[in-house]
């Protein structure tokens, strides 16, 4: 009995440090949140007031915020929606806009995340901010429990704001115009954020360069146009060994990080 209990005592005490561990990775990722909350909760406003305006039922914004979770997607599937745009265009439109995402799965660091579960759902909520985010923190930094709460508290700040763009749209008296700029201006900020993180200049002069060649040969696609020769100019450039803050290889880094978080 005594022995039972010896060893009961010290599974605890070695599972205390992991729990310590992963409340402050859960911790952090809540405050990394913060920076591409002001950007989404706001636009979810903007969600919800559109589809009032739109005369959609206000049901359908958190339906659609949990259903997508894509923030320019939605508010383009808006006026489809409001429009009755054919089902072919809008499976075209969601094909070009989401494709970006694609990309994203390359670097995005989903391989910290164990549980089918969650892995699951760190997939689904692969979003354009959480990907920003997550890529101006170094390699030591990441862990599946900071990026499941991260997304989990940006998807907490997109349906909350929808919901409070539906309450605000049934209180006001007239329509509100330019609420879409929210999508471009946060977008705005993130890049302007990753690149003081990173302090390179060539990848936004690439991004740049892509864009302003897909905009005059493929002004109806742009977006795709650009980032298939934004991805083709990338792979152009020679390879560096990618090293951390703390001079640590990523290779060490990312399997010290799985392991912290191999319950997660």
């Amino acid at each position: 009995m005594q022995q039972d209990i010896l060893l009961q005592t010290t599974a605890t005490a070695e599972r205390s440090p992991v729990r310590a561990t992963r409340r402050r990775q859960i911790a952090a990722g809540v405050r990394d949140s913060f920076s591409a909350g002001l950007g989404i909760f706001p636009l979810g406003i903007a969600l919800g007031l559109l589809i009032l305006q739109a005369g959609l039922p206000w049901w359908l914004t958190p339906a659609l915020s949990l259903a997508a979770f894509a923030g320019s997607l939605e508010l383009l599937l808006v006026g489809m929606m409001a429009t009755v745009t054919p089902l072919a265009a809008v499976a075209g439109t969601v094909l070009m806009v989401n494709f970006r995402h694609v990309f994203y799965a390359f670097s995005f660091p989903l391989h910290l995340v164990r549980h089918p579960v969650a892995k699951a759902y760190a997939a689904y909520a692969m979003i354009d901010e959480v990907y920003a985010v997550n890529a101006s923190l170094d390699e030591h930094e990441r862990s599946a429990p900071r990026l499941l709460a991260m997304q989990i508290a940006c998807e907490v700040y997109w349906v909350g704001g929808g919901l409070t763009g539906v309450v605000l749209g049934t209180a006001l008296p007239a329509p509100v115009k330019g609420l879409e700029f929210a999508l471009c201006a946060l977008f705005t900020a993130l890049t302007l954020d990753a690149f003081r993180s990173r302090q390179e200049i060539l990848p936004v002069l690439l991004a740049g360069a892509s864009v302003a060649v897909a905009l005059v040969l493929t002004p109806g696609a742009a977006m795709f146009t650009a980032l298939l020769l934004f991805v083709g100019l990338l792979l152009l450039l020679p390879r560096r060994p990618l090293r951390s803050s703390g001079g640590t290889s990523i290779a060490v880094t990312a399997r010290r990080a799985a392991e912290e978080t191999a319950d997660a």
